[in-house]
């Protein structure tokens, strides 16, 4: 370790953030409040910083931290940056920071939802940040525990319903994840946890199919991929706003993170196997989101099957093992997250003043909440993969990929995303036009301190829309030698 210890010190920015408020009597809700935004705000300068210092043009790990903790074990507090978690660090800066944000109307038990959040996001970080596989499972699961709780208390539409499915499913993925990484150390001689030191090793061809299987089917599970899914949708409906905003913004990329990180980097010919089937599963993904989003009448399953059907275009990508796929895959993943959060975000504002999701029920919110609809309806434009937007790029280069990889696969991410852009702009047309519901003519608009951060979002959509350069050098420079290691 040289220098300042920043990427402990980003993770360390949630943990301090958990213990000051716990410090807070709970009946000091704007204090809570504050310090959480502080913190937030702390963690995503840091992020920040660390995105415009990080050198793109040297690539490989870097503002490595690697110190031994448990040596009979192998065990090492190892972290570093490369390209491919860098914009995940963006990610989960931005989000968190927005969601604190987002939820400054929340008065009941405001204490504890704020701590769960910030121990959520903990996981989180130390996920995204970890390079030593005992840690990585250890912050992954910090990362899932905190949902129950949080939607189960905090949640709307059968909320104990929705927090027990998620869980469970989520669970069941992690059930898979331990033993695979247990066999990956005793396979590699039970000398180390360290991921690189493991990819010297090069398993077996056997060992590589059933570990990459084990791990695909684990992580995917969170990565929502079909027929895996279905728990989905349900946490979003369920799951009040800033939840939903990780929940989908950020939750469901440490999913396909980890077979990016792990499952891919340890088993490139288990990938090769399994990918035929990794890319007809994906396709399934793209097509079924689109289909079921299209007959949705909630705002938020709407959002929730659109989610599914996004994050099948990043297993796409990934499937195809090329340069253009994962660029395509990892930029799909910043910039579906930062999109979801916006949706969830717009929507949360609608639902706080009506009191409904119900598509049938919210016509010509575009005269009563202008501000209101035009967030959803630019994160709409986002989704649908209009030009200028992040979303556009990332998709572009996932569909070059599956084209010259799996042509037919390609045409069927294609034929998705024109179902998508029809039930997206369905949605737009019979919420936010035609005749006006007169019950909800009253409601105000946002306010400039609510618009904030829903601003923040589109701002960041609009400026790697922009400039995408600024996002795929950053990822290309550990996709190119990735991809080379094949």
């Amino acid at each position: 370790m040289t220098g300042f210890p920043i990427l402990t010190a980003i993770l360390m920015s949630t943990v301090f953030g958990l213990l000051t408020i716990l410090l807070i009597p709970p009946e000091r809700t704007k204090l809570v409040k504050q310090v959480s935004m502080f913190w937030a705000t702390v963690g995503l300068i840091l992020t920040l910083w660390l995105y415009f210092n990080f050198d793109h043009s040297k690539g490989g790990l870097q503002f490595v931290e690697r110190v031994l903790w448990v040596k009979s074990l192998g065990i090492y507090w190892f972290h570093g940056v490369d390209g491919i978690n860098m914009p995940m660090l963006l990610l989960t800066a931005v989000v968190l920071f927005t969601g604190v944000w987002t939820m400054w109307e929340l008065e009941y038990r405001a204490k504890e939802f704020f701590a769960l959040m910030f121990l959520l996001v903990a996981g989180v970080y130390g996920m995204f940040l970890s390079m030593d596989l005992f840690w990585m499972f250890v912050w992954y699961d910090v990362s899932l525990f905190p949902m129950y709780p949080l939607i189960s208390i905090w949640g709307g539409t059968r909320k104990e319903y929705g927090a027990m499915k998620l869980t469970l499913y989520l669970l069941a993925g992690s059930a898979l994840i331990l033993p695979a990484i247990i066999y990956a150390w005793v396979q590699g001689g039970a000398i180390t946890f360290d991921l690189f030191e493991l990819q010297k090793i090069g398993f077996s061809l056997l060992d590589q199919k059933i570990l990459f299987v084990m791990l695909y089917l684990g992580f995917g599970i969170l990565a929502a991929v079909w027929p895996f899914h279905t728990w989905s949708p349900v946490g979003h409906v369920a799951a009040p706003t800033a939840v939903s905003m990780i929940h989908a913004g950020v939750l469901m990329k440490l999913g396909a993170y980890g077979i990016l990180r792990i499952g891919m980097t340890l088993c490139p010919q288990g990938l090769g196997y399994w990918s035929d089937l990794m890319a007809l599963l994906a396709c399934i993904g793209i097509v079924y989101g689109a289909l079921v989003g299209l007959a949705q009448t909630d705002l938020k399953y709407v959002i929730g099957y659109s989610s599914v059907s996004h994050m099948g275009m990043v297993g796409l990508g990934l499937a195809t093992m090329t340069v253009s796929g994962i660029n395509g895959a990892v930029f799909q993943m910043f910039a579906h997250g930062v999109m979801t959060a916006l949706f969830f975000s717009s929507v949360g504002y609608i639902y706080d003043r009506t009191h409904t999701k119900m598509i049938p029920e919210l016509g010509g919110m575009s005269k009563t909440m202008p501000i209101a609809s035009a967030f959803f309806i630019i994160a709409a434009l986002a989704g649908i993969g209009v030009p200028l937007m992040a979303s556009f790029w990332a998709e572009l280069l996932v569909f070059i990929a599956a084209v010259q990889v799996f042509p037919v696969g390609g045409i069927f991410a294609m034929v998705g995303l024109i179902i998508s852009a029809l039930f997206m702009l369905r949605v737009v047309q019979r919420t936010f036009y035609g005749e006006r519901n007169e019950k909800f003519g009253h409601i105000p608009d946002v306010s400039p301190f609510l618009a904030v951060p829903r601003i923040i979002l589109i701002g960041v959509i609009l400026f790697f829309g922009f400039f995408p350069k600024v996002m795929l050098d950053v990822i290309q420079s550990a996709v190119i030698p990735f991809v080379g290691s094949f």
